[in-house]
């Protein structure tokens, strides 16, 4: 008598893409239908390893259970995405601290280094009275997020 695998793989109950090298075509919209980011747009597709941190945890966990093929919507909150905003993160700091200052671009994001080297984006968000206030969080922090994500190839 021959064993039959207790977990043959079936339509409708997939193997999961966790550890994966999977590609992607994505649509990202705000809660408005503000679309904040489209790889279709690019015309290229995103790779990356499933459930490996790559990607915000809504959005792999979205892919981690999908098909070649298969399109899905989701409905991603702020903690599963960029984080709720953290006001700690938006610190004021003398204009006389920073290498110069008056050229910084009020409203504009601008790229600072990190304790390890790393650069890491801030937006400047105002300059007045020699203090610049300059904000740390995500772009889309607090915000809950929307994608439509069609899983185009299973790499390994």
């Amino acid at each position: 008598m021959r064993e039959r695998n207790p977990h043959p793989r079936q339509k409708g109950c997939p193997m999961s893409n966790e550890g994966k090298r999977v590609k992607v075509h994505y649509v990202g919209t705000l809660d408005d239908g503000t679309e904040f980011d489209s790889s279709v747009k690019r015309g290229e597709p995103i790779e990356f390893t499933c459930m490996a941190g790559q990607m915000i945890p809504g959005f792999d966990a979205a892919v981690k259970d999908m098909e070649k093929d298969e399109t899905k919507t989701v409905h991603i909150p702020a903690d599963q995405a960029y984080g709720e905003r953290d006001e700690q993160l938006v610190q004021k700091v003398p204009a006389d601290q920073i290498p110069n200052a008056d050229q910084l671009p009020v409203g504009q994001t601008v790229y600072m280094q990190g304790p390890g080297g790393q650069p890491f984006p801030v937006k400047v968000v105002s300059m007045e009275d020699g203090i610049v206030t300059f904000d740390m969080n995500h772009e889309l922090a607090g915000q809950a997020l929307n994608f439509e994500i069609t899983l185009v190839e299973i790499c390994d």
